[in-house]
């Protein structure tokens, strides 16, 4: 297993890191909440990457 470290510092770092959630929740169909809105199988496909769903179903 390999895990991913991602880091923010300093107002740029948020400004990016901020851009950069924004991203991959776009690119995986995940809303506002942090609910799937998606319709394909194929965004679904590596979303453990990046998001563990918790309890609750978030």
């Amino acid at each position: 297993m390999r895990e991913i470290v991602h880091l923010q510092a300093g107002q740029c770092g948020n400004q990016i890191g901020s851009k950069f959630w924004e991203v991959i929740s776009d690119e995986h169909k995940i809303n506002g909440e942090g609910r799937y809105d998606g319709d394909t199988d194929q965004q679904l496909e590596r979303i453990n990457v990046y998001y563990n769903e918790a309890n609750g179903g978030k």
